[in-house]
């Protein structure tokens, strides 16, 4: 356990309510975490000593070998390593919380199944992430969080890999006030502005198999029956689009499919699933360089003259 992690735990008077309360929620659920007066090492001292005890009492029973002696040892090492995380987890979640939040809220259920399947994660970046998680759970206003139980079981098939890929597909993507929700501006065509972030084929492919966008290599994705205007944002910056009165519209000028009625303006070859709608606010995606003014060009039809020029 590093320490800053063991400042962390050992400050308890510092801590906000909500951040108390999380950490008093957990351990209930969990059990036995961040008692003010251990040590880093202490952790795995504590669980050791109780497998001894539990050696001791066996010994009066079985015959106890080396076989079982090496499997004790290693479930304590472990127990000691799905303890530390699930540690760093709760107090990497601590500073995303508000001040309305509530951890009391969370249901038990839910904080067991949330550990159960991330106490494993021992990398930095990935028990940021899925910190996050935990802290919107907790910042909730009420228990109909969109990371319900059914979320977390599908975040927990994603590897780092799966992860690093889809925040750079959300480098890409617009917010989109119309249909309230984000919006790739991934085209095909145009691969010598997405592969230097490695969004190629066979990535796109790779992400669309598990389930976090989906991907059409020779077809386009539509939105439509936008209104007139239609605002999108893009990582602090907006431009309000005047679409045409009932005219499809096209990035690329071709007519793949046929028009769908109302107003609509193509996006190119990627959309989001639902569950990579609920992880792109949380996997803490960059502005791509040079990418609003490629949005710009390839929108210039639909921008206001001061702003095309």
């Amino acid at each position: 356990m590093s320490q800053e992690l063991h400042t962390s735990l050992v400050d308890m008077d510092s801590l906000s309510k909500p951040a108390d309360t999380l950490i008093k929620k957990v351990s209930k659920v969990v059990g036995g975490l961040f008692e003010p007066d251990q040590e880093p090492d202490q952790i795995k001292r504590i669980t050791k000593a109780k497998a001894e005890v539990a050696l001791t009492m066996a010994q009066s029973e079985i015959q106890i070998t080396d076989l079982h002696q090496r499997a004790v040892y290693r479930w304590i090492e472990e127990e000691a390593q799905r303890q530390q995380n699930i540690e760093s987890i709760t107090v990497k979640a601590v500073p995303h919380l508000t001040e309305e939040a509530d951890p009391d809220l969370i249901e038990d259920d839910w904080i067991a199944n949330f550990f159960d399947k991330f106490r494993t994660v021992s990398d930095g970046e990935m028990q940021d992430l899925w910190a996050r998680v935990l802290a919107e759970k907790a910042n909730a206003s009420d228990t109909l969080s969109i990371f319900t139980k059914q979320t977390v079981n599908s975040f927990s098939n994603f590897d780092k890999v799966d992860v690093e890929l889809f925040t750079k597909v959300c480098g890409f993507c617009w917010w989109m006030e119309a249909v309230g929700h984000l919006v790739p501006l991934i085209q095909r065509g145009h691969e010598h502005i997405y592969n230097p972030y490695g969004l190629t084929y066979g990535t796109l492919s790779h992400l669309d198999n598990v389930g976090l966008i989906r991907y059409l290599p020779n077809g386009v994705y539509h939105q439509t029956h936008l209104p007139k205007s239609v605002v999108v944002h893009y990582f602090g910056k907006t431009l309000c689009l005047k679409m045409p009165e009932d005219v499809g519209s096209s990035l690329t000028g071709s007519k793949l499919f046929p028009e769908v009625g109302g107003r609509k303006l193509e996006t190119g070859s990627v959309a989001l699933t639902a569950i990579g709608q609920k992880l792109a606010p949380i996997c803490e995606s960059e502005p791509v360089d040079g990418f609003w003014e490629y949005a710009q060009e390839c929108w210039k039809q639909y921008l206001p003259a001061e702003e095309a020029e």
